[in-house]
């Protein structure tokens, strides 16, 4: 059977006005220390990698994949992004990406949106970066050691940016420290593991087909070909047209909120532009999942690039 991606990240409501408020000062001053760092640290020849880490990374958030305990799971993409072009970079990306999601999607709330910023960008991609520039120290940089490396550092991603929501609705007074956190933690264990395979796996093809690229952040790789730019975009709408796929069960804050009784604090939207990742005037479940994740995406994609245009000096 098909179905919609479920609704992700924190919801208006989970948080209370001050700590939302708060999320988004946080927010802001590091979005802006990021658009100083990447310009930088980044070549023009790199910002088409923006765009394309961004459009994978939205794509890819769409479909939730089943883990145990009846809940599922999605990628985050911090790690991945950071990987590849560093943790200022990745906390661009990351913010467009989240950014569409809550925006044109409603998929997280307006309110909370600087901290989900804050959760599953700027802290996935630091701890992400640092965590596998360690591992890859200890145990080396070949192919399979950046794969076990990447595999763990996403891992600890998770932990990390669940740990953090944790603390924020404990704050809030939605859930107390004691309860929340040992929940978010155990069922986002599991759901690391997903975010582990898929930053590894994709960490191996690029270790195979353009090794020079996981050189960014040291030193830039080399120009990147109309066609890489046309096929990696094309990889991230095929992976977006597997989105009906999602699995219909829970993501973990929600599976955590049903279970500690605090779902029922979730505002609605005020507005909707694609809710749910649909297209209103669509009818068909599938095509209509397909075509709404498939047109974000494309944002994505398009504004990630204009993002990166607009910081990176261009090069003479």
């Amino acid at each position: 059977m098909l179905f919609s991606p479920t609704p992700l990240h924190i919801p208006d409501g989970f948080l209370s006005p001050v700590v939302a408020a708060t999320g988004w000062v946080i927010a802001l001053l590091v979005i802006g220390v990021a658009l100083r760092q990447t310009r930088r640290q980044l070549g023009e020849r790199q910002v088409p990698l923006m765009g394309i880490l961004a459009a994978f990374i939205f794509a890819a958030q769409a479909i939730n994949f089943p883990v145990a305990a009846g809940t599922s799971g999605h990628l985050l993409g911090g790690t991945l992004a950071a990987i590849v072009l560093g943790p200022w970079a990745a906390t661009l990306i990351m913010t467009a990406v989240i950014g569409v999601q809550a925006f044109i999607f409603q998929d997280g709330g307006l309110l909370a949106l600087g901290w989900n910023i804050l959760n599953m960008g700027v802290l996935t991609a630091f701890t992400g970066y640092f965590s596998y520039r360690w591992f890859c120290k200890m145990i080396g940089n070949k192919t399979g050691a950046r794969a076990a490396a990447s595999f763990a550092a996403a891992w600890l991603s998770v932990e990390i940016g669940a740990m953090a929501t944790a603390v924020e609705l404990a704050v809030s007074g939605t859930s107390p420290l004691m309860i929340g956190l040992p929940a978010m933690v155990g069922i986002h264990a599991l759901i690391g593991i997903g975010e582990g395979v898929i930053t590894s796996g994709a960490v191996s093809l690029l270790q195979t087909s353009r090794s020079e690229v996981l050189e960014a952040g040291e030193r830039a790789p080399g120009r990147v070909s109309a066609a890489f730019i046309a096929t990696g975009l094309l990889l991230a709408v095929i992976v977006a047209a597997f989105s009906p796929l999602a699995s219909p069960k829970p993501d973990g804050l929600e599976f955590v909120a049903e279970q500690r009784d605090f779902l029922d604090r979730a505002l609605e939207s005020t507005y909707s532009i694609l809710p749910d990742y649909t297209v209103p005037f669509i009818e068909n479940p599938v095509l209509t999942t397909i075509l709404a994740v498939v047109i974000g995406t494309v944002v994505v994609f398009t504004l990630a690039w204009f993002l990166g245009r607009r910081v990176v000096p261009v090069e003479r």
